[in-house]
């Protein structure tokens, strides 16, 4: 019985890096603010936001290889993806991600002058806000335990609507804005 290639198989960080050299194209599917502050030399930013606005193959394109951080936004969205790219072009998941590439001891595009991602400034403000609120309920009044909870159930929210008023907040920042130019 010969094996037959998924859709979406995962491939490791150095059959990629071969595949490209033989003109394989590399999809980052994170998030801009993500793919600004870190990417893959070479790698084509196409957010997985984006699928259904358009599809991620150009034309001439044969093999695409994609991409998120730690592979885990891939692999739960490798239908979706595999769903957008037009017959005939072959698709890979990059196994573990950007994480995993870095790993592989392969060159990554770092700018350290871009933000560091909405999603870790908002879990960085939350948790600040809710130690803030613990703190200050057993030093000051019981009464400031309740922005912890105001900071849980905002959260909670987001997690079951997928919209965070937060990271909303947090994009209309300063320090956000050079990313979203």
């Amino acid at each position: 019985m010969t094996s037959q290639k998924t859709p979406m198989s995962p491939i490791s960080p150095e059959r990629a890096a071969a595949l490209m050299r033989a003109g394989a194209v590399l999809v980052d599917i994170r998030e801009r603010d993500e793919h600004a502050r870190e990417k893959i030399g070479g790698a084509r930013h196409h957010a997985v936001s984006m699928l259904d606005r358009e599809h991620p193959a150009r034309p001439g394109d044969s093999v695409l290889i994609f991409h998120c951080r730690s592979g885990a936004r891939t692999r739960q969205h490798a239908g979706h993806i595999a769903t957008a790219c037009p017959a005939g072009i072959e698709t890979y998941i990059l196994d573990g991600g950007i994480d995993a590439w870095k790993k592989a001891g392969l060159p990554v595009v770092l700018d350290r002058s871009q933000p560091i991602s909405i999603m870790r400034q908002v879990q960085i403000v939350a948790g600040s806000l809710v130690l803030l609120g613990v703190i200050l309920g057993v030093a000051v009044s019981p009464g400031f335990y309740a922005l912890s909870g105001f900071v849980g159930a905002g959260l909670a929210f987001a997690g079951i609507s997928g919209f965070c008023g937060m990271a909303r907040v947090l994009e209309l920042m300063p320090w956000n804005r050079t990313s979203q130019a």
